[in-house]
């Protein structure tokens, strides 16, 4: 098919794409706002430990849980109206998280939050499909989008510890409603409506099997990667993925399905899913010992650490606009592949590191990194968007958020796993005989912090030093582990998606595009 250019964006359209950035801002911000608020949290509320722990992931399980049906819903019902329920619902379930006066009904709201986020994110990458018609002008709307992204995870802990210097803890959820409230406002007006002419039915078992599969896998990976094996994770693990056969069955067999298997079987969409997955294992495997090794090893405070872990945005500021300029030249999957491979330097750069080690030598291989992830992500996200066809698009959208949900948990399940055996095995070579809490000392850094608090002055030393080069050890450790997933990716780009996408458009299906609509 010739690539025929669309319609250029005005002022209108780049605007639209502004205000669509404040919830995708906010709702990846979210994941990571209470890491510090959560002492302020327990103080208050006094949750148990279960109880803790659900605070913190309640949200990001059925965030991740709903993604697919809410972009089946919103190609459905209308994106942007979809958006702005999703908005109210938000900035509603913000309040009632900033007054709760339980750990129950924080629990609860935070699931709404959940609920929330996932009708936001698919519409507002959805949506840049029918804003922006040009490809080069499109390429940069998911640039900018890929960005703000991944620097909404970033951005949550140092607003976090901003706010909570000067206010109360649930301030870090009061700020969520301004910008729903600038959305609601602006939307209707800023973004047009796009909805199927070909009115279709959510099919509702399907969504359901989708729900429980992407939520008990992610579960299960997470309790795995905290606890170990254990019985319960490795069942919701199995019980996931048998949902996820009968999901991805039904499909097959409905006139009008959740997911478009044929969609995920192209090459330019299917591979971008999969690259997309491993960036996330790579970035969220690792974001876990960094931020540790920024605290309990070089010994920031959470406010500053958070700070300085802004520095590698500079390299994804340079990285990702330059990725998408060169792959208008470039095949895009020789970029990917480079970026791949850039990210894998950063990786390997990493493991040089050691207690020692000066501050901005770690910062700079966070930022190489960072940077070539960031940019091989972009053009995932372009390449498969572009694959998609307009009324699938939330759908589509859907898919990949999941790929990178799922991918995040891998790593740091597999990540964590490695790095933690090689702590444990250093640790049981080097602590002395006779120290209390020594289970705990040789199983994380945080147990050996804790243990060296109530042991004299020269044990305690040497025991966190032991601790420290323990744990950079197995920081390193998973770091090769992160190089060699980047040169995977790289390689995969190299090889399966050379050529993909070259038109810039998706190929019609043999019965011909199906009708949209697309209303003001």
């Amino acid at each position: 098919m010739e690539n025929t250019p669309g319609p250029r964006a005005g002022r209108k359209e780049w605007t639209a794409l502004g205000v669509l950035m404040l919830p995708l801002l906010l709702v990846s911000m979210d994941v990571s706002v209470l890491y510090f608020a959560i002492p302020y949290i327990s103080r208050d509320l006094e949750p148990s430990a279960t109880q803790q722990l659900w605070i913190l992931d309640m949200y990001g399980f059925v965030l991740a849980g709903l993604l697919i049906t809410m972009g089946a819903l919103g190609d459905r019902i209308g994106r942007r109206r979809l958006v702005l329920a999703g908005a109210a619902l938000f900035g509603a379930a913000s309040v009632a998280a900033a007054y709760a006066s339980t750990a129950e009904l924080l629990i609860a709201v935070r699931a709404l939050l959940g609920l929330g986020g996932a009708a936001l994110m698919p519409s507002t990458l959805a949506l840049i499909r029918n804003l922006f018609h040009d490809e080069e002008q499109r390429g940069r709307a998911v640039t900018l989008w890929t960005a703000v992204m991944t620097t909404g995870i970033s951005l949550g802990p140092v607003v976090s510890g901003l706010l909570l210097e000067h206010f109360w803890w649930g301030a870090v959820f009061l700020i969520n409603l301004p910008a729903m409230v600038l959305l609601l406002v602006l939307v209707p007006f800023l973004v047009p409506e796009f909805t199927s002419a070909k009115r279709e039915r959510l099919d509702l078992p399907s969504a359901a099997s989708s729900l429980g599969a992407v939520l008990l896998v992610i579960y299960g990976i997470k309790e795995w990667a905290r606890h170990g094996y254990e019985p319960l994770p490795a069942l919701a693990i199995a019980t996931g993925l048998v949902l996820g056969l009968v999901f991805v069955h039904r499909q097959g067999h409905l006139a009008h399905p959740v997911i478009d298997l044929g969609l995920l079987g192209r090459r330019a969409f299917g591979g971008p899913v999969f690259a997309n997955l491993l960036a996330m294992f790579a970035t969220v495997g690792m974001a876990v010992f960094l931020t540790q090794y920024l605290q309990s090893v070089l010994g920031l405070s959470p406010f500053d650490a958070a700070l300085w872990s802004l520095v590698p945005a500079v390299g994804v500021a340079v990285a990702a606009p330059a990725g998408a300029a060169l792959a208008r030249r470039v095949d895009r999957a020789y970029v990917m592949g480079g970026s791949f491979l850039l990210s894998g330097c950063g990786f390997l750069w990493l493991t040089q590191v050691s207690t020692d080690t000066a501050l901005w030598f770690t910062l700079a291989g966070v930022s190489l990194y960072a940077g070539g992830l960031v940019a091989a992500m972009t053009l995932a996200n372009e390449l498969a968007l572009g694959a998609a066809p307009p009324e699938r698009a939330g759908s589509a959208a859907a898919v990949l958020e999941s790929g990178q949900e799922l991918g995040g948990a891998l790593g740091m399940a597999i990540l964590g796993s490695i790095g933690a055996a090689v702590y444990s095995r250093d640790m049981a070579d080097a602590l002395p005989p006779g120290v209390p809490q020594a289970e705990a000392v040789r199983e994380t850094l945080g147990g050996a912090t804790a243990a060296a608090s109530q042991l004299s002055a020269g044990t305690a030393d040497a025991v966190l030093a032991a601790a420290r080069d323990a744990f950079t050890h197995g920081m390193g450790f998973a770091a090769v582990g992160s190089a060699i997933v980047m040169a995977g990716a790289g390689l995969f780009s190299f090889t399966w998606l050379r050529g993909a996408g070259t038109t810039g458009r998706p190929t019609p299906s043999p019965t011909g595009p199906r009708p949209t609509t697309l209303t003001p």
